[in-house]
């Protein structure tokens, strides 16, 4: 890891079959927000990788199961070397609950026009940690007037 921590510790442990030479979840730059997460593909599929055609999905194995503490979530976020690529991630951020503790999957999307192949070892997504706050919810009988009142999708860019 480049930097020293300066936040959370995410505890993390290996899966049953997980391939353990893997680096865990790690910063690449010392100004890097995201830790990568590596694709952690069971036995049978090390060899030749998960390939997905254009428009397949596949939800990839970390090979990792996390506690992150309460009072934070993980989100999991598409690398831009990938998405560049045609991969997404469909439900990014995804987010990993502190109290969720089985193995950490990674869906994934090929939005482009090509097949892709994910191979046993890269790094696939980038996870962020960040504090969660939980709101609460009450019913009003009237809500406070604002500028931008009822406009949805697109209102804020119409050059009002």
């Amino acid at each position: 890891m480049t930097g020293g921590v300066s936040g959370p510790v995410v505890r993390v442990a290996w899966v049953e079959g997980a391939d353990r030479s893997l680096p865990l979840p790690a910063y690449q730059t010392a100004g890097a927000a995201g830790a990568d997460l590596r694709a952690n593909l069971p036995e049978g599929a090390r060899t030749l990788g998960i390939t997905l055609p254009p428009g397949g999905q596949a939800a990839v194995p970390t090979g990792l199961r996390m506690a992150i503490p309460e009072g934070f979530e993980g989100q999991v976020r598409a690398r831009s070397s990938l998405a560049r690529r045609g991969l997404i991630l469909p439900n990014a951020p995804g987010t990993i609950d502190a109290d969720y503790r089985g193995e950490v999957l990674v869906l994934v999307l090929n939005a482009g026009n090509d097949t892709i192949t994910i191979r046993h070892g890269e790094r696939l997504a980038q996870m962020v940690v960040a504090p969660v706050v939980r709101a609460g919810f009450e019913v009003a009988e009237t809500l406070d007037d604002t500028a931008r009142g009822a406009g949805g999708f697109g209102s804020t860019g119409r050059g009002l």
